[in-house]
């Protein structure tokens, strides 16, 4: 007799969590606006390394991705997390929980930062806090970030955070720019980082 499995999307937790400066928290309605003028602000940074920060969208448009990542969030396909300053609300950027393999309890986590909050840790705070939530939450046993390996400062951000560089795939994706880039894979694993 085969081991029943319960759906993910049974799976109760919180919405939110805190780290020192930012409350890091899943999509809502009317979160658009926001998450719209953060991205129109930071094209120039986040469209080379990121495929859906190539152009600007309309405020519906905005809505409209941000509604998907709520249904995505309550489905347990892909847990997309805002990032907002404690002190005033400010919207700083976007993270989350993504390729998820619940059976393995695998996840990798992906971020991006608006221009205006660039270089003041706030990614690697929003890291540290979203891995404290997959292996305390989620009981995560692997959690990756991969970049391209031509993004430096997504890579700092990984080593920041205590990710452990396992290794270079080469040629291993189509990067936006059309060419064939490497990919660095770090990683922290139960029994061993955490």
């Amino acid at each position: 007799m085969t081991k029943e499995r319960s759906s993910p999307i049974l799976l109760d937790f919180p919405e939110a969590l805190e780290t020192e400066r930012l409350i890091v928290r899943a999509p809502r309605w009317g979160d658009g606006a926001a998450v719209g003028a953060a991205v129109r602000e930071s094209l120039d940074e986040l469209r080379p390394w990121l495929s859906w920060a190539q152009a600007a969208t309309s405020l519906e448009e905005d809505e409209a991705i941000c509604r998907r990542a709520r249904l995505r969030f309550l489905e347990r396909s892909d847990l997309a997390f805002y990032l907002t300053l404690k002190e005033d609300g400010a919207f700083v950027g976007g993270s989350g929980l993504h390729r998820i393999d619940w059976e393995a309890r695998k996840f990798e986590i992906g971020y991006w930062v608006r221009t205006r909050c660039r270089g003041m840790g706030y990614v690697t705070e929003a890291v540290e806090g979203i891995t404290r939530f997959a292996v305390e939450r989620l009981r995560a046993n692997r959690i990756e970030i991969r970049c391209d390996a031509r993004n430096t400062r997504s890579a700092r951000v990984a080593e920041r955070a205590g990710f452990t560089l396992e290794g270079t795939l080469r040629a291993a994706r189509m990067g936006v720019d059309g060419t064939l880039t490497d990919t660095r894979v770090y990683a922290k694993v139960r029994g061993h980082e955490f």
